[in-house]
């Protein structure tokens, strides 16, 4: 099973992080990545920049809304990710539990879905399963 690691952090995680050194906070995210790398259960992982450069598409118009970033009034922040494959929900909880994060952090988990999680005769599930096998070729040359 695939489950995301979703680090957010509210006013108090963002204070707390400007406040640590740099360096200390990328060896800690780099010993926590190198411990799931050496499990074999991390498949991707990413930092995402401030929410200043960013933007939302908000769809409640008829026609889509783009607004720049910060959010308004956001009281918590997406900041980063990590895409873990382990055998069970508890041992997704087991990692996130591990995560080099302190006061005002924390992790959503959530379980990704799988092709096999949709009818495999619907047309589109086909076409994905085709596009992966597509894109999973052009990987391998």
């Amino acid at each position: 099973m695939k489950f995301m690691l979703i680090m957010r952090a509210d006013e108090q995680g963002v204070r707390a992080y400007e406040d640590m050194p740099f360096e200390a906070v990328i060896e800690a995210m780099g010993k926590y990545n190198e411990s799931m790398i050496k499990a074999g259960v991390l498949l991707a992982g990413e930092g995402l920049t401030d929410a200043a450069e960013g933007f939302v598409v908000d769809f409640s118009a008829e026609a889509p809304l783009v607004t720049d970033g910060p959010y308004g009034e956001t009281k918590e922040l997406f900041n980063g990710f990590w895409i873990i494959e382990v055998s069970t929900r508890e041992e997704a909880a087991e990692w996130a539990k591990r995560a080099p994060l302190g006061p005002g952090a924390y992790l959503e988990v959530r379980r990704v879905t799988e092709i096999e999680d949709f009818p495999a005769d619907n047309e589109w599930v086909k076409k994905e399963a085709g596009w992966r096998e597509e894109a999973a070729a052009r990987a391998a040359e």
